[in-house]
């Protein structure tokens, strides 16, 4: 490929990052998805290449509690942990735009998954069960599979959290690829659901004028 070319595709690939910010507005891009299906990783990259701040939703909770999220969970129990998680996000997404990665659990919540929707474009980051087992069986930080074979616990947790995940804004299969790949797919899959509201503003504005 010539030099001129490949500075042009560089170009086009920079308008679109620019696009992008200037869509969101005020919104944040949250990423929802399983335990180990590379929020975090995939997170970082594509807050560097939108030139937005990342964070992370765990931390910003332990940091809050003044305690790490096991700590939390074997002191007080889940359903506390939720409740501060709930708060915790809707104060993030206050202060958007961001790309804010969220806890397994977080979109289960009807009024956390109401924040999302009105304050940010909600990314499910789908992965099969083989590569989140690789990934999280390089972590002992989640209370949720210290309770019984990891296998059977996230299976369990896909049945009950993946047609929840369905309502998100756009779905991109996290698979075990390197993660700038996954950042690749999550910039096309935004800007095509970014470029889909456009037009649709666009054809309710000409419907007002006719």
């Amino acid at each position: 490929m010539s030099p001129g070319l490949t500075e042009h595709k560089k170009d086009d690939r920079q308008e679109r990052l620019v696009h992008i910010r200037e869509a969101l507005g005020r919104r944040s891009i949250v990423l929802i998805g399983l335990m180990g299906a590379g929020k975090t990783a995939v997170g970082r990259r594509l807050a560097s290449r939108l030139e937005l701040p990342f964070i992370d939703a765990d931390s910003e909770i332990e940091a809050a509690a003044g305690a790490s999220i096991s700590e939390i969970f074997a002191e007080h129990g889940e359903a506390y942990f939720r409740q501060g998680e709930r708060k915790v996000i809707a104060r993030l997404l206050e202060a958007g735009p961001q790309v804010l990665a969220t806890g397994g659990g977080a979109f289960m919540n009807p009024d956390t998954r109401a924040n999302i929707k009105a304050g940010g474009l909600s990314v499910w980051l789908k992965a099969e069960i083989k590569v989140l087992l690789k990934r999280v069986g390089r972590r002992d930080n989640r209370p949720l599979l210290a309770a019984g074979d990891p296998e059977k616990v996230m299976k369990k947790l896909m049945e009950e959290r993946y047609p929840i995940y369905e309502e998100a804004d756009v779905t991109v299969e996290s698979r075990d690829v390197p993660h700038d790949v996954i950042v690749g797919a999550v910039i096309d899959a935004v800007a095509g659901k970014l470029d889909c509201e456009a037009n649709a503003d666009e054809r309710q504005g000409r419907k007002k004028v006719t």
